[in-house]
C-alpha cells in the first residue's frame, strides 16, 4: 500500500499498525482472524518443544489497510494483568523513517532505536522494512515506520 497519507510533516501518515505481545499466539490470531482480520503477513518459529523460544508474529489488516501485529512470548499470569495490557507500541506510517525520527529528536523524544531496515525472519515471502522508535514524553513507545506492500 503506497503512503499517501497528507501529513507533509513525517511523510505519508495515518497509523500503520498497533502491536501486541499474546500470552497464547495461536488463540490470539484466531480471535482476530474470526472478527474478520486477515493475516497479511507471518514470519518467526515456535521452537518451545526444542527448548527453544516462540519468536512468531503476524501482520493483520484490520480491513481498511491499518493492521493489528500480534507477537508471541507474552509470560505472567493474563488475571493479575496492570490495566495497560499488552500494547507494545503505536506505529506511524511514513515515507522517510529517518526524516520522521529526526523530527521527534529535535522536539524532545527520547530515540529508543537508530532508523534501521529489517527484514522478517522466516517469513512467508521476503519483505522489507525500515522503522526507528522514540519514547514520547509520557513513556508510550511510537515506531516510525515503512513499508511499500504493508
Amino acid at each position: 500500500m503506497p503512503n499517501n497519507g497528507t501529513n507533509a510533516v513525517i511523510g505519508g501518515g495515518g497509523f500503520h499498525h498497533i502491536a501486541i505481545r499474546a500470552y497464547d499466539f495461536d488463540k490470539t490470531v484466531a480471535f482476530y482472524e474470526a472478527l474478520g482480520l486477515v493475516i497479511k503477513h507471518r514470519w518467526g518459529t515456535d521452537e518451545r518443544a526444542e527448548g527453544g523460544k516462540d519468536s512468531r508474529a503476524a501482520m493483520m489488516d484490520v480491513g481498511d489497510g491499518n493492521y493489528l501485529e500480534v507477537f508471541s512470548g507474552r509470560e505472567g499470569d493474563p488475571e493479575q494483568e496492570l490495566p495497560e495490557g499488552g500494547l507494545l507500541h503505536f506505529a506511524l506510517r511514513t515515507n522517510d523513517t529517518e526524516a520522521a525520527l529526526e523530527k521527534a529528536r529535535a522536539l524532545g523524544a527520547t530515540v529508543t532505536m537508530e532508523p534501521k531496515r529489517v527484514f522478517p525472519p522466516n517469513g512467508e515471502r521476503p519483505l522489507e522494512f525500515w522503522i526507528a522508535f522514540v519514547k514520547g514524553f509520557n513513556g508510550e513507545i511510537v515506531e516510525f515506520f515503512h513499508n511499500s506492500e504493508l
